[in-house]
């Protein structure tokens, strides 16, 4: 058993603070960024249409703001919307926290196809690349999360339980890194796998994306305390469940689709 005692603050400077999850956004994207060029410069000679690298670099512009945008609407929405009725100009107050996945992702579907739409190319070429840069920026997410000690995990007896005194004195799972170890890790190799397979098809990497980190989601969740505003629906979905549920239902849609194609 391990009792939390990390400081979500890396550097305090007294009037500018630089925080982990802060520090997870920043490397997410550059890293992100830096590996989607590398998977343009793998596949540039295969494409059937024209690619300039360069404009990746005005894609991740989009997915910057759709991230931030898409991530506070989607938090808004899904986990607290009493609230910000009652207080609707806490919404922008981005710094005090309240970020959703879902709605990030949500906002990156709708900025890209804007882009693709503008400069005609195959939308679900570049949503394949954010999907399969997509769980870096995921892993040091989670991990920030931990480092946070926020979205905790359920009660536990395993050996490896975390106690988080600011929660309370109680053993608990790590959650936040089974999903690191999840939604970030072992999903990223999973879609990498294929995106540098000769058999690669345009659209393969974006239903997997749906369908794999849906069902990783769904299966964290049962080791992660629900959002307290929220609690279950039916006694058992908690939000989290809920949207995944919808995003592996989207790309099994996906996966017939381009099966139909074919």
């Amino acid at each position: 058993m391990y009792t939390h005692n990390l400081n979500p603050v890396l550097f305090d400077f007294g009037l500018i603070a630089i925080k982990w999850y802060s520090l997870a956004y920043i490397v997410g994207i550059l890293l992100g960024w830096w590996f989607g060029k590398k998977i343009i410069i793998n596949k540039i000679d295969y494409l059937k249409f024209r690619f300039d690298i360069q404009e990746f670099d005005n894609l991740i512009t989009y997915i910057i703001i759709s991230i931030i945008v898409g991530g506070r609407i989607g938090y808004v929405l899904f986990y607290n919307l009493d609230y910000y009725i009652s207080n609707p100009t806490d919404i922008i107050k981005i710094w005090e926290g309240g970020m959703s996945f879902h709605g990030a992702m949500i906002g990156i579907i709708v900025g890209t196809y804007i882009f693709s739409f503008k400069n005609k190319i195959p939308v679900f070429f570049l949503l394949d690349i954010i999907a399969c840069v997509a769980p870096i920026g995921i892993f040091f997410g989670r991990i920030a999360n931990f480092i946070n000690a926020e979205l905790v995990g359920k009660i536990t007896l395993v050996p490896w339980g975390v106690v988080f005194p600011n929660i309370d004195n109680f053993s608990r799972h790590p959650s936040q890194l089974y999903e690191a170890l999840l939604e970030g890790l072992i999903l990223f190799i999973i879609l990498n796998l294929i995106m540098f397979n000769k058999k690669y098809k345009i659209g393969e990497c974006s239903y997997l994306f749906l369908i794999l980190y849906g069902l990783f989601r769904i299966f964290s969740e049962i080791f992660r305390e629900p959002d307290v505003q929220i609690g279950y629906f039916l006694n058992y979905f908690s939000m989290g469940s809920l949207l995944s549920i919808i995003m592996v239902f989207f790309g099994l849609i996906i996966f017939f689709m381009k099966k139909n194609e074919n």
